[in-house]
């Protein structure tokens, strides 16, 4: 006869230790904050402080004593700067100017990147790798080195460009009026392209190569399919390198500082906000005014930028 095993009991008076919901919650975001530290120290230490150290500078302001010929001291003003920058005519065309300028050149370099992105998208695969590597040097290179170099190409003494219109019987003035937006439009157009180009392609192949066959099927062509199909599928990242564009463009500073030192008379100190920001911080030395005009660009560009979003999305969804 066979014998039937029980598994042994368990006391009725032995503690049994199960751990509890709650403390195991506790525990898992204890371990989530330890994984989360890193990035918040990150984040301290290069936002939330450089941001409360400008802040508390634009509280304060600097003034001379007596007639102007003693020492000057910096006294607390509360947010006498900020006023002062709500009224200053120059801070403000300047962001005008920038903007109107960022409404022109993003459209025409977000177009010509879709462009891009579009022929690649019908290209054989090892082709399409070599094209985009090709594209993507310009952005690659540091902002300083392209600026220069296209610099030596605007340059009035030493461009190559210069000599051929020269031989070929014609002028060309590279600044000067909307010249002067012209060349940077281009300089900025050639660093952009490329990058706006991959995340436009890499929207593009995510989509599922189904709908094309179809439409193809249905006898649409490759330029219906593109205008039907693709653009209206990849409108989200549209709008995203549209909005990293325009806070590119509000910040915009080392290109036209460069400019300026071959055209100063086209580009003055005030060309862009950030170079009015730079101008008044450590030309002038009034680090104070300084601070309250980086806080109130950056407030501006973060409303613009949370503005164009949603009424891009809005508009096309």
């Amino acid at each position: 006869m066979s014998t039937l095993t029980r598994p042994p009991q368990v006391a009725s008076d032995s503690p049994v230790r199960r751990s509890s919901p709650r403390r195991t919650g506790r525990r898992g975001a204890y371990k989530g904050l330890l994984f989360m530290l890193p990035f918040l120290l990150g984040f301290l230490v290069t936002y939330v402080v450089p941001i409360g150290y400008a802040f508390s500078q634009s509280m304060y302001e600097k003034k001379g004593t007596g007639l102007g010929f003693g020492p000057t001291r910096v006294v607390y003003t509360g947010f006498a700067n900020f006023a002062s920058v709500l009224g200053d005519s120059a801070f403000w065309a300047s962001m005008l100017r920038t903007l109107l300028f960022g409404s022109v050149q993003i459209v025409v370099m977000l177009g010509i990147s879709l462009l891009l992105a579009l022929l690649l998208d019908g290209v054989a695969a090892r082709a399409v790798r070599f094209f985009r590597a090709g594209l993507l040097i310009p952005y690659v290179v540091p902002t300083v080195v392209s600026a220069l170099m296209w610099l030596f190409l605007y340059s009035p003494t030493g461009s190559p460009l210069l000599d051929l219109a020269d031989r070929a019987g014609t002028h060309i003035e590279f600044f000067g009026g909307l010249n002067t937006y012209l060349s940077l439009g281009n300089l900025l157009t050639w660093q952009g392209i490329g990058f706006n180009m991959i995340l436009i392609s890499a929207s593009l192949q995510a989509l599922p190569r189904e709908l094309y066959e179809a439409a193809r099927l249905d006898g649409a062509r490759e330029w219906r399919i593109a205008c039907s199909i693709k653009v209206p599928n990849i409108t989200g990242i549209l709008v995203l390198t549209g909005m990293f564009s325009l806070i590119g463009r509000l910040q915009l500073f080392t290109e036209p500082l460069l400019m300026r030192q071959i055209a100063p008379e086209s580009i003055n100190t005030d060309f862009t906000p950030m170079m009015e920001i730079y101008d008044k911080a450590f030309k002038t030395g009034n680090y104070q005014y300084a601070a309250a005009e980086s806080l109130v660009l950056a407030v501006v560009t973060g409303i613009l930028a949370f503005v164009f979003y949603h009424v891009t999305n809005r508009k096309m969804s």
